[in-house]
C-alpha cells in the first residue's frame, strides 16, 4: 500500500518519522527526490535470505577484493536508497555512499526494488542482484549504456545466477 501526502507533511507525520528515527526503526526508510518512503523491516524470510546471500556471496567477493556490507545509504541527504546488502571497492566510513560495485535487493511485500534501477544506474552501480523468494530465483542485472540488462552471470563475482539460486536453502 502506498500513501502519498501532497504539500507540507502534517505535524503527525513529522512526529511519526521523528519517533521512528529515535527508536531506530527507520533503517530501511528512503527519500526519493524529497519524497519520504517509510519502509518497515521485512518479514523473517527476508532476513533469512539476506543472511543466506551474505554467506553464499562472501567468498566470491573476497576473491576479487570486494568489501561486503549490510544496508547502507546510497546517494545523499534528500535523495537516497537503502539496498539490503552491498559490495564495495573500498572501505568508506561515511553515512552517504556515492556508489557501490553491487547492490543486493531481496523482494518483499510492496517492494520497490525494480523502481530503484534508474537511481542505481545514475549512481554507477555496476551490478544489481535481485533475490525473488516466491519464484525461488536469483537474478543478476549488469549496467551497460546507463541501463540494466539481465545476465546469467555476475561479471564482478564470476558466478552464475543458477549457481547462486541452487546454493540457497529456500524457505
Amino acid at each position: 500500500m502506498k500513501t502519498v501526502v501532497l504539500g507540507d507533511p502534517p505535524t503527525e507525520l513529522e512526529q511519526l518519522i521523528a519517533r521512528r528515527q529515535a527508536l531506530g526503526l527507520d533503517t530501511y526508510d528512503e527519500v526519493w527526490e524529497g519524497s519520504y518512503h517509510l519502509a518497515p523491516a521485512a518479514r523473517f524470510r527476508h532476513a533469512y535470505l539476506d543472511d543466506a546471500m551474505a554467506a553464499v556471496l562472501r567468498p566470491y567477493a573476497q576473491a576479487v577484493g570486494l568489501i561486503g556490507s549490510g544496508p547502507f545509504n546510497l546517494g545523499g541527504l534528500g535523495n537516497f536508497r537503502v539496498p539490503d546488502r552491498g559490495f564495495h571497492r573500498q572501505m568508506v566510513d561515511a553515512v552517504w555512499l556515492d556508489t557501490a560495485a553491487m547492490v543486493i535487493e531481496i523482494l518483499s511485500d510492496d517492494d520497490e526494488t525494480y523502481e530503484k534501477f534508474g537511481f542505481y544506474a545514475s549512481h554507477g552501480v555496476d551490478e544489481v542482484l535481485v533475490v525473488e523468494p516466491d519464484a525461488r530465483v536469483v537474478r543478476i542485472f549488469l549496467l551497460a549504456a546507463g541501463a540494466y540488462t539481465e545476465s546469467d552471470r555476475s561479471e564482478l563475482l564470476g558466478v552464475e545466477a543458477n549457481d547462486l539460486t541452487a546454493a540457497i536453502a529456500w524457505p
